[in-house]
């Protein structure tokens, strides 16, 4: 493959992990708190929304791209990390509390929440595909950041290992040659990097009985249920991994659905591996758009924007904006195709 066509595929993949975190968000959004949708009904919704001739208004995104998109453009603006940015950027209770302060300390509210244990919630794993773009060729950085990035919020080892563990598994995903996916080899290559990121060191807070593995043993159920199969029911996901707004109950959810998807999935009528990712991953019920916007993400960064069928795109609210983002993210982060 000539270098130019392989850097415009790579910048196809930064393309397809911002939109197809936006796209997961928004076609999720619908059904979050719901029951969970039947299979015809999230059949007759994806196919309707495949449809070339239909009108109507775009779906909405919720507080996970408007996260994104603040976290991506402090990136771009500030090329490179900067704490207080990011924090005046974003709007949430903790960054409330950073204003009245006046950013002295960007990490010090978030570690007073919870009667001090922190956060422990998906919020800042649904915001850091960002920093996997931007630390694309600087894999030195990429833990720190994305941990750096989620302690303004998330004070909590599962919160943040949450928000590192999401971006590895982006990163991961930009770095796999097109049609080379070993699935096993991914997620044992997650486990391998969780084990020396969740070994606590002496700043870790551990409470009595508290497990620091938490995140491998996740990851080694998911290579359970692969094992599995697509015997695995929807509900055994839910009861053996999660689909909830904690981290450890929704980050490895989505990497599972990222993997299950690459293969048919029986009650799943699309070909398409992209739009199958999302259907499964909304199809889990639960925090159905963070579930599905991590999954989207990760799929998006290893399939590419020409994976993602426009059909669909084009429903989305500010799909442009994911693009211009990507493409800015693309232009800072100095990439080079994956060896193949």
């Amino acid at each position: 493959m000539a270098m130019v066509e392989a850097v415009e595929m790579m910048a196809g993949r930064f393309r397809g992990c911002m939109v197809g975190a936006l796209m997961g968000d928004c076609l999720g959004a619908p059904f979050e708190g719901e029951p969970r949708a039947t299979r015809s009904i999230l059949q007759s919704y994806f196919r309707r929304l495949s449809d070339p001739d239909l009108k109507v208004p775009y779906k909405q995104y919720t507080d996970d791209t408007a996260m994104t998109r603040c976290v991506a453009q402090s990136l771009i603006e500030k090329k490179g990390f900067d704490a207080k940015d990011m924090a005046r950027s974003n709007v949430t209770d903790v960054f409330a509390a950073l204003r009245a302060t006046k950013f002295r300390d960007p990490y010090s509210p978030a570690a007073f929440q919870f009667n001090g244990r922190g956060s422990y919630g998906n919020g800042a794993a649904m915001r850091v595909a960002p920093v996997a773009l931007f630390c694309y060729a600087t894999k030195a950085g990429l833990v720190d950041t994305s941990r750096d990035t989620a302690l303004i919020t998330h004070a909590n080892r599962l919160g943040y290992n949450g928000a590192v563990l999401q971006c590895l598994a982006i990163y991961e995903a930009l770095h796999t040659p097109t049609n080379k996916l070993d699935s096993v080899k991914f997620i044992e290559s997650l486990i391998t990097k969780m084990k020396e990121i969740e070994k606590p060191s002496e700043d870790d807070i551990l409470y009595e009985g508290e497990d620091p593995y938490v995140y491998v043993k996740r990851l080694e159920k998911v290579l359970e249920l692969m094992e599995r199969g697509d015997s695995v029911s929807r509900e055994q996901v839910e009861d053996e991994l999660g689909v909830y707004i904690s981290a450890h109950m929704s980050v490895p959810t989505a990497i599972y659905s990222f993997i299950r998807a690459t293969s048919p999935v029986a009650d799943i009528e699309s070909e398409n591996e992209y739009q199958r990712t999302l259907h499964f991953a909304i199809s889990l019920g639960g925090d159905t758009d963070t579930i599905a916007s991590m999954a989207g993400s990760i799929a998006g960064a290893y399939y590419g924007v020409t994976k993602i069928p426009g059909n669909l795109q084009k429903h989305c609210e500010a799909s442009s904006d994911a693009i211009k983002q990507a493409d800015d993210l693309f232009s800072l982060s100095d990439p080079k195709p994956p060896a193949s």
